[in-house]
């Protein structure tokens, strides 16, 4: 069921990213993080984890090492 959110971050990874360059904030980047949370907990929980971590994705959000819990 998560398979067409990890196609659209995989289209992401490939044609949009490569055009904005190396701007993450976090390590994973948020389209990997996204892709394990996906992987590891399914639709719900890794939209969740997704919409939560991007939404850090700021100026005063923080930065370094966040690893998909």
């Amino acid at each position: 069921m998560s398979l067409p959110f990890m196609a659209l971050i995989k289209l992401y990874q490939w044609i949009i990213s490569p055009l904005l360059g190396p701007k993450c904030r976090f390590t994973p980047t948020c389209s990997q993080y996204s892709l394990q949370a996906f992987k590891k907990y399914g639709v719900f929980k890794g939209l969740w984890l997704t919409i939560r971590r991007i939404s850090r994705c700021h100026p005063w959000g923080g930065h370094g090492y966040d690893p998909v819990p």
